[in-house]
């Protein structure tokens, strides 16, 4: 696992201090071959013994081979020739490719089976699932809605949180919420995450891998990862992320019954022969 990808999927357990280390190294990766040890512990008001402590707890040697090792992974393949104009097209078009199968080696290192597994059964054995995605997460949500419905699973989309509020109110125990959305700050989604956990129904988060509000209010949250500097890339990556993330969980549930096979082909056949227009 690369190290800034180990520093976030391992943020989350560290103590305080660890944290303020580990999210010095995220945001200022590009600038740590700068820093020694000492001036890192002085940037932040710490002892330089926090600092190794931390290196070795990721399994380095000390913070130099972990500084090393940031900037050998962050370091462009050897050889690359500077591109002429014509060829930059392409160029981009091939780091976007590559940004985005590191995106979802990402995500798929800091979620372990079990969680998707876990997902996966209570989606399965839901009496119905309420989905939501915040901004550019409601398409997402939408789709993943109706794959749902195609396995005979009772899902329903709602594109405001008035509706889900109202959908909420006459949740039991056995309903399931799957809340999207890439920073997790909504405070109306959040309060409604927590009116669904009240009804004895499961809240399932799906995020940035960042700390956020709506991890709290989830039974489970399953994380995004998909960093990247420019702001144009990096909303690309994340939707990359999460949409492999539901993928995985749309396989899980097509392999975990065999009716559910069955169910699919019959509801796509029903659709193919429907009229057009």
């Amino acid at each position: 696992m690369k190290p800034l990808t180990k520093i976030r999927a391992e943020r989350d357990s560290m103590s305080a201090i660890e944290r303020r280390i580990a999210d010095f190294i995220l945001e200022n990766a590009q600038l740590l071959r700068d820093y020694s040890s000492q001036q890192l512990a002085a940037a932040l008001g710490i002892s330089q013994s926090s600092v190794v402590k931390f290196s070795q707890k990721l399994g380095y040697r000390g913070y130099p081979d972990l500084k090393y090792s940031i900037a050998e992974a962050m370091t462009p393949e050897p050889g690359a020739a500077v591109p002429a104009a014509a060829e930059v097209p392409e160029l981009m078009s091939g780091d976007l490719w590559r940004r985005k199968s590191e995106a979802e080696s990402e995500t798929r290192a800091i979620n372990p089976p079990s969680a998707l597994e876990y997902v996966a059964s209570i989606l399965g054995r839901a009496n119905r699932v309420l989905l939501i995605g915040a901004t550019e997460d409601s398409t997402t949500a939408r789709a993943f809605a109706y794959r749902l419905a195609l396995l005979g699973i009772a899902s329903v989309h709602h594109f405001d949180y008035a509706h889900l509020g109202a959908s909420i109110a006459g949740c039991r125990a056995g309903d399931v919420l799957l809340a999207i959305s890439e920073t997790g700050k909504q405070t109306a989604l959040c309060q409604l995450a927590r009116a669904m956990r009240e009804r004895q129904g499961k809240v399932v988060a799906m995020t940035r891998h960042t700390s956020n509000p709506l991890r709290a209010h989830a039974d489970i949250a399953l994380l995004v990862s998909g960093h990247d500097d420019r702001p144009h890339v990096a909303p690309l990556l994340y939707q990359s992320g999460v949409q492999h993330l539901l993928d995985r969980l749309f396989v899980l549930l097509c392999e975990g019954r065999g009716d559910r096979l069955a169910t699919l082909q019959a509801n796509q056949e029903r659709i193919r022969l429907l009229p057009e227009g």
